[in-house]
């Protein structure tokens, strides 16, 4: 009966909790440094203020925000480009993926892999996003679709697995 006692219970579901708040905070990182690198360090510009707000909404530690600001001044890595992938998911729900990568190939690639695995691919640049209207927090459905069941379990599975990439920002869809 080794490793059934309540402490290896606990152990492993933080050891998971853990795993899963890394994967986010790198991904809050990413995107304060990137507008700390197109703000140069200025706290007061209107996106790394918003990213520094998402990250302590989030609870992320002050420390952690400033050594990404720090980081991104001093860092000569390479350029963090922003983009945004379109698919349409499961009863015809417009799907936007927004990246954020330093390797435009490879995130194209892991992306399509996704889809593909899920049983989708990717659409035409523009012809998902006329169903969204950009906002300063990121994308707003301006149509919905209605879903059944057995299509809302196969989106929400479709979305973990690219919020699980460790590329992928943040996902929108227009379902209800």
């Amino acid at each position: 009966m080794s490793g059934h006692n309540k402490f290896s219970k606990i152990k492993h579901l933080k050891a998971k909790n853990d795993a899963q708040k890394s994967q986010h905070f790198g991904k809050l990182v990413r995107l304060i440094t990137v507008e700390a690198k197109s703000a140069k360090g200025n706290l007061t510009s209107p996106g790394l203020a918003a990213a520094i707000d998402k990250a302590r909404k989030e609870n992320m530690p002050n420390d952690t925000i400033d050594r990404a600001v720090k980081k991104a001044l001093t860092d000569n890595s390479a350029a963090m480009e922003n983009i945004t992938y379109e698919t349409y998911g499961p009863g015809g729900v417009a799907v936007l993926i927004s990246v954020l990568t330093d390797n435009r190939n490879k995130a194209a690639q892991e992306i399509k892999h996704i889809l593909s695995l899920n049983g989708f691919e990717l659409a035409s640049p523009g012809s998902a996003s006329w169903a969204f209207q950009k906002t300063h927090e990121g994308w707003t459905a301006t149509t919905t679709m209605p879903l059944e069941d057995a299509d809302i379990e196969l989106l929400s599975k479709l979305v973990e697995d690219l919020e699980n990439n460790e590329d992928v920002q943040e996902v929108f869809t227009n379902a209800e």
